[in-house]
């Protein structure tokens, strides 16, 4: 069990759909939260429920800055949210011209640094008896990869298996990785591609109920959040 009230969390991608709504229940249970996004402007219209981070995941410093600031403006780290992502389409022969590299910083590499810059911060949680957790959004397409979404697929099931090794080692330090794999949402994630033009999707899930899910799964302590278990949502 992780206990929201009093916690310190840190939320990434916290000017997204899924993001905000996580932030905003987290701040109702009593956490107290730092926020990040690329757009200074919108993160400081989400000033009621946590300081801004205002820092671009693709930047060269990116992850160590956002933990730094974080760790000092919280007085350390108890609860991660990794919420921020790309999405793009392309057929397997158009891969090669795409932005994978944007693709894969944000989406794999910049969470990966993340988790591993702020180990310290979440270890000291530990010894302090506050059950630190990292969640992480991978989706569906990290354990079903989809045709059409290859690269995307790809750079969602680089972080799954890092957090499934990841959570194997920092096990043992008391911290808890969760790896949460919804289906489709309609956070409008898909209108904005970095590249490529999205499919006709069928109905997606909710994103406020996805959000409760993931909350639900922080306070109580699940190790694993599959497809399955956002039916309903």
């Amino acid at each position: 069990m992780t206990q929201i009230d009093g916690s310190r969390a840190l939320v990434i991608g916290a000017t997204g759909v899924l993001g905000t709504l996580v932030a905003e229940r987290l701040s109702s249970g009593g956490a107290r939260l730092a926020l990040t996004g690329r757009d200074a402007a919108r993160l400081a219209e989400r000033a009621g429920h946590g300081a801004g981070i205002a820092v671009d995941l693709t930047d060269e410093n990116a992850p160590e800055t956002i933990v730094r600031r974080a760790t000092e403006q919280l007085g350390g780290i108890d609860v991660i949210v990794l919420a921020a992502g790309v999405v793009g389409f392309d057929s397997v022969a158009a891969t090669a011209e795409q932005d994978l590299e944007t693709l894969f910083t944000v989406n794999a590499l910049a969470p990966m640094r993340i988790v591993s810059s702020a180990v310290p911060a979440l270890r000291a949680s530990a010894e302090a008896g506050r059950e630190p957790v990292v969640l992480a959004l991978t989706g569906v397409v990290a354990e079903f990869p989809t045709a059409g979404l290859a690269s995307y697929s790809a750079s969602k099931a680089a972080l799954a298996a890092y957090l499934a090794a990841a959570g194997r080692e920092l096990r043992r330090s008391g911290i808890r990785l969760l790896d949460a794999r919804p289906g489709h949402t309609e956070t409008g994630l898909a209108g904005r591609p970095l590249f490529g033009t999205a499919p006709k999707f069928p109905a997606g899930h909710d994103p406020a109920a996805v959000a409760d899910r993931l909350v639900r799964a922080i306070a109580e302590g699940e190790a694993a959040l599959p497809p399955d278990a956002f039916s309903g949502t």
